[in-house]
């Protein structure tokens, strides 16, 4: 799977983020795009809404933390703030 981001606007400390998800080697009829809005809290970016931007129906997504098939999800301690990129995992070649 292919993910880039394919767009950034920042507004103060609010933001809104297109991500781009293809099959790897696909094209972008084949994937589907999501927005996110996130908040600077701190020194970090947090997730507060997602939606699906375009691909597989576009419907709206539930927020971060809704479980989608009903119940409860377990406690979160607050929201979750996004990795920066030199905390994730290199990426390995399959």
């Amino acid at each position: 799977m292919d993910v880039n981001l394919s767009s950034v606007k920042i507004n103060g400390s609010q933001a809104d983020a297109t991500v781009a998800i293809t099959p790897k080697g696909g094209n972008a009829a084949q994937g589907m795009s999501i927005q996110y809005h996130l908040e600077q809290q701190g020194n970090q970016w947090v997730v507060t809404g997602r939606q699906n931007a375009g691909g597989h129906g576009g419907a709206a997504m539930p927020p971060p933390g809704s479980n989608p098939h009903g119940g409860a999800m377990p406690p979160q301690g607050g929201a979750s703030p996004m990795p920066s990129p030199q905390d994730l995992p290199p990426a390995g070649k399959k």
